[in-house]
């Protein structure tokens, strides 16, 4: 899905400990990790949620002549890398420190078509699992980007009218669960018929042979006007869940929950962490009306480390390649 919202200026920063060299190499702008656990309380979002640093940098550049934006998710990967899924059917691995670009695959469908491609998972073996919402789908792709299977998706998940999905609005979300035996993927918004606000996660058990069936089925309540933009699961098998809208002379509105633990029931309850306009801002700037101006598009996330008791949590925003949006990464330390 893709609200409007605002377009920032390149790369800022305004913690005190980053020097003007980093900064002008584009890295990311945050605190070291050993120091992020005593951050001062200007920094916080909540009081389970601080914001460590955020980047620009990505924003309207090109690598290998590809794009570098229209970002819907991400992945913690091998080998000191975070993938960024493009759902313009491009996969780059990116730096887990600076976030530039390493390399970049190109991914399509079984006839070669492109994918609009929302939802990432960096399997143990170092395959992709990859959800599109165009039909919707998961197909898994080997590590330079050649289709090795797809999973079975229920009937009444399919887009209208094959289904009761609605248009760009289902598979936003994916994640697998710690043990990487339970696949879930995330729909945007209630399927045709269901109540406003209800919101289903499927799940997959893989199989002794690797293959992944359908399991058992979540229902999550969204904020009202709000949908589901990614789900990432924590390392304690719980959910941390992106609930994101936009409202036209106002701005998005972006809000970071906690779930119950899939498996101890079919609805899975809700904790607020933080609204994302409570952040500090850091210095970033908005070009249109924001409730905060770092606020943007924000659809991915990923769990990418884990230190005192806390989580680093990267999210990034979807640009649409628009010149009225960003692609900017926030660093999140998340006490869940």
């Amino acid at each position: 899905m893709r609200p409007r919202t605002l377009r920032p200026r390149t790369l800022r920063t305004s913690l005190a400990t980053l020097t003007a060299s980093l900064a002008a190499a584009g890295c990311l702008v945050a605190a070291g990790p050993a120091a992020a656990h005593d951050r001062p309380p200007g920094h916080a979002c909540s009081p389970g949620v601080s914001l460590t640093g955020y980047s620009d940098a990505l924003d309207k550049t090109t690598h290998d002549g590809t794009y570098v934006g229209n970002l819907s998710a991400l992945a913690r990967d091998r080998r000191g890398t975070v993938a960024a899924l493009s759902d313009r059917s491009a996969l780059f691995r990116l730096d887990a420190r600076s976030l530039q670009p390493r390399d970049v695959i190109p991914l399509a469908d079984e006839n070669g078509a492109a994918l609009d491609a929302e939802g990432l998972v960096a399997d143990r073996d170092g395959t992709y699992l990859v959800s599109s919402e165009t039909e919707p789908s998961v197909r898994r792709y080997s590590r330079t980007g050649e289709i090795l299977g797809r999973l079975p998706v229920p009937d009444d998940l399919r887009t209208a009218p094959e289904g009761r999905a609605r248009a760009n609005g289902s598979f936003e979300g994916l994640t697998l669960l710690p043990g990487g035996r339970t696949l879930i993927a995330a729909m945007e918004y209630p399927l045709a018929g269901d109540p406003a606000g209800l919101v289903r996660l499927q799940s997959w058990r893989r199989t002794g042979h690797g293959d992944f069936l359908p399991g058992t089925r979540y229902t999550y309540r969204t904020d009202g006007g709000l949908g589901v933009s990614e789900v990432t699961a924590t390392p304690s098998g719980r959910l941390l869940v992106l609930e994101r809208g936009f409202t036209s002379g106002v701005g998005n509105t972006v809000r970071l929950y906690l779930t119950d633990r899939p498996g101890g029931g079919t609805a899975l309850g809700k904790t607020l962490l933080a609204d994302l306009a409570g952040c500090p801002t850091l210095g970033a700037t908005a070009k249109q009306p924001q409730p905060n101006p770092l606020l943007d598009n924000f659809e991915g996330m990923a769990v990418t480390g884990r230190s005192k008791g806390r989580l680093d949590v990267l999210i990034v925003s979807d640009d649409n390649q628009n010149s009225v949006q960003t692609t900017r990464f926030l660093q999140l330390r998340v006490r869940a």
